[in-house]
C-alpha cells in the first residue's frame, strides 16, 4: 500500500522536488500550496500520483479545511512534511535586528508548522507507521550558531525544540518525529551558490524513509546527525 505523504509549501523549490522524488518512488503525494492554482500547476507538471491541496499554513481555517478534505478522501496521513519556511537574511544580528522581523520569522518557521501539526496529528495517528518531518536548517544548530542570521537561526532552533518535545510526547504511540536539514540549497531562499535542489531534497527524503529502528527525535543532514 502506497504511503500518503502531505508536503506543505510544495509548489516550488525543495517541496516540489521532494514531491517529485517521492512520487517517483511510488508514494501518493499531497502537494499543498497557499495558492490553489499553484498547487494544481505543480501537481500536473510532476504527474503521477500527485494531488494538489490548497493549504495556507498561516490561516487556521485553511488548515482545518485541508484536514477535513484529506480525511474525507484519504482517511489518514502517513507522513507529514512541514516544509513551509523562509525569511533567511544576513542582516539579522541580535543587537540590531528589528523585533517585528523576528516575530514574522517565528510565525513562518515555527508557528506555521506547529499549528499544521496539531491539525493533522489526528490523521497521522490513523496511520500504522505515522511520521512527522520538520524541515529545519543547519543554521539552527546551537553548536554552530552565528550572529548574522539570528532571527532565522532562533526560529529554526525553536522548531528543533518543538520537534524534540513532540517526539518525546508521541514516542509511546509509535509516531516518529525528526528534523531534517536540506543544507544550503540554490532555491529562491538560498540563492546562487547553494547545492542543487535535488541534493537538498534528497537530504529530507532520507529522513522520510529513515528506518523506524533509528529511533525518533533526531536532527539530520545528508544522512548524518547534526548537533543540536
Amino acid at each position: 500500500m502506497a504511503r500518503i505523504v502531505l508536503i506543505t509549501g510544495a509548489n516550488r523549490g525543495l517541496g516540489r522536488e521532494l514531491a517529485s522524488q517521492l512520487a517517483g518512488d511510488g508514494d501518493t503525494v499531497l502537494l499543498s500550496a497557499r495558492n490553489e492554482q499553484a498547487a494544481v500547476k505543480a501537481a500536473e507538471e510532476i504527474g503521477g500520483d500527485v494531488h494538489p491541496i490548497q493549504l495556507d499554513t498561516s490561516d487556521q481555517a485553511s488548515i482545518d479545511m485541508a484536514a477535513r478534505k484529506i480525511e474525507a478522501e484519504y482517511g489518514r496521513v502517513d507522513v507529514l512534511v512541514n516544509n513551509v519556511g523562509g525569511l533567511f537574511g544576513y542582516d539579522q544580528q541580535p543587537s540590531a535586528v528589528a523585533l517585528d522581523k523576528v516575530q514574522e520569522t517565528l510565525d513562518l518557521n515555527l508557528f506555521s508548522k506547529w499549528r499544521t501539526t496539531q491539525a493533522f496529528l489526528p490523521l497521522v495517528r490513523k496511520s500504522e507507521n505515522g511520521r512527522i518531518v520538520n524541515v529545519s536548517s543547519e543554521a539552527a544548530s546551537l553548536a554552530r550558531m552565528g550572529a548574522h542570521t539570528s532571527a532565522y537561526s532562533a526560529s529554526k532552533a525553536a522548531l528543533n525544540a518543538f520537534t524534540a518535545a513532540l517526539a518525546a510526547e508521541l514516542k509511546d504511540e509509535g509516531i516518529i518525529v525528526h528534523a531534517a536539514s536540506p543544507g544550503w540549497t540554490a532555491t529562491d531562499l538560498g540563492g546562487e551558490g547553494g547545492r542543487p535542489v535535488p541534493e537538498g531534497a534528497a537530504s529530507i527524503k532520507h529522513i522520510v524513509n529513515l528506518p523506524a529502528d533509528a529511533g525518533s527525535g533526531g536532527f539530520y543532514q545528508d544522512e548524518k546527525v547534526v548537533p543540536w
